[in-house]
């Protein structure tokens, strides 16, 4: 993505006005038009009637439904608000006005699922696609958008098999476990001094990945796996695990998984009197954490793989905006599939065309300043420099301990 773009625009002007964000002026003049620059700006021509535009849909996926739902609905939430700036700024693309349309479908965090929702999208002719949440929906629907030519960029899917697939459609808009998991592992051995580790996953594509990506680099470090522990995505009983775990004593335990079982698991290990600090990845790393794990929240460490939208430029303004808007606090990838929908639009308007392959072509070729920081894709559809955010807990709220980038 090689537009430069950011969100400037005033949170008071962003709620009197619900426009979009202003061109980036640090680096100079930008690649293409933007919205309006800022607050004094004059403001954008009123849309077409809706009989006279033209509809273009951008498609939307995650689970709607299901344990998982309030990421999925946080993930919905932010491309909504990105996209009703958009539209109450106006749009025309290739002379015609362009009235946006969210397709979004739910994939219930299931493979089976996600692959029905995607040729559902397909099927709708959306011009792109944002999602999927999990990297284990986010891969096998990613042949359906590659055969159809669709550009999928996903806010969340952090297993790095999803981009080496070879796949012209892939894109994402956060880190991969590649650098997620040897961050974690390097907070257990230059932090933690660990030298005994017990590794559970959940048997997903995303906790396992992560999972194996952490095993390799704190052994590659001299530090002894001492037990290696699967479990499910639905599990809600971890006495079996964490029997072995409170016989071996290990200094660390990392958990791959998604906080609905992550919660639930440092609970529990807290309750046996297990003692060992957790470590976990950004399906654990949310704002219900702490409802789910209650006070053992004080004993987990996890990453995000992204920026910390306390440490986002206009981080506070767009939290103001979102909880304006939905009256709940952002879980977590709300800021990214935020920024994917500005990124599709500026696609749209630098191919001066609404057709999806054009749009494709585009998106790999974007260099775009959003709301979570610089967005540039390398030839596989990976952030040309990523970002790991490191969180513990002070008073049940995730508080940043480290920022780590590419």
């Amino acid at each position: 993505m090689r537009f430069k773009f950011a969100h400037a625009v005033s949170i008071a002007a962003a709620v009197a006005m619900t426009t979009a964000c202003g061109k980036k002026d640090e680096s100079g003049a930008s690649t293409a038009a933007s919205a309006a620059s800022s607050a004094s700006a004059p403001a954008a021509s009123a849309p077409a009637p809706a009989s006279e535009a033209t509809v273009v849909k951008i498609g939307h996926v995650a689970p709607l439904t299901g344990l998982q739902a309030h990421l999925g609905q946080d993930n919905e939430n932010g491309a909504r608000l990105a996209l009703e700036e958009i539209s109450a700024q106006g749009l025309t693309i290739d002379g015609r006005s362009i009235r946006l349309q969210l397709d979004s479908q739910d994939d219930a965090a299931d493979p089976r699922v996600g692959t029905e929702a995607a040729q559902k999208l397909v099927d709708d002719h959306v011009v792109a696609v944002i999602g999927h949440l999990n990297s284990g929906v986010s891969i096998p629907a990613s042949k359906i958008y590659s055969d159809a030519g669709i550009a999928q960029i996903s806010p969340s899917t952090t297993n790095p098999e999803y981009t080496k697939q070879g796949y012209k459609t892939t894109f994402r808009v956060v880190a991969t476990d590649a650098l997620q998991g040897p961050v974690l592992a390097g907070y257990a051995m230059k932090t933690l001094h660990a030298k005994k580790v017990v590794v559970v996953d959940d048997a997903t594509a995303y906790g396992r990945g992560l999972a194996d990506e952490f095993a390799k680099t704190v052994q590659a470090g001299g530090v002894k796996i001492v037990g290696r522990e699967q479990t499910t995505e639905k599990a809600r009983n971890f006495k079996a695990i964490l029997t072995k775990i409170k016989r071996i004593q290990p200094d660390v335990v990392m958990y791959g998984g998604m906080d609905v079982t992550g919660g639930p698991f440092a609970k529990e290990a807290a309750a046996l009197g297990i003692k060992s600090k957790i470590l976990a990845g950004d399906g654990v790393c949310t704002e219900k954490l702490a409802e789910l794990a209650g006070d053992a929240v004080q004993n987990i460490v996890c990453s995000e793989a992204g920026l910390a939208l306390s440490k986002m430029d206009k981080g506070a303004d767009f939290e103001k905006k979102y909880e304006a808007r939905f009256h709940q606090p952002v879980q977590i990838y709300a800021p990214f599939t935020y920024d994917a929908m500005y990124v599709i639009v500026d696609a749209m308007k630098r191919a001066n065309s609404i057709e999806a392959p054009k749009v494709l072509a585009a998106i790999a070729t974007t260099d775009f300043n959003g709301l979570t920081g610089h967005i540039a894709f390398d030839d596989k559809g990976d952030l040309k420099a990523g970002t790991i955010t490191l969180y513990d807990f002070k008073d049940k709220k995730k508080d940043v301990l480290d920022v780590v980038r590419q």
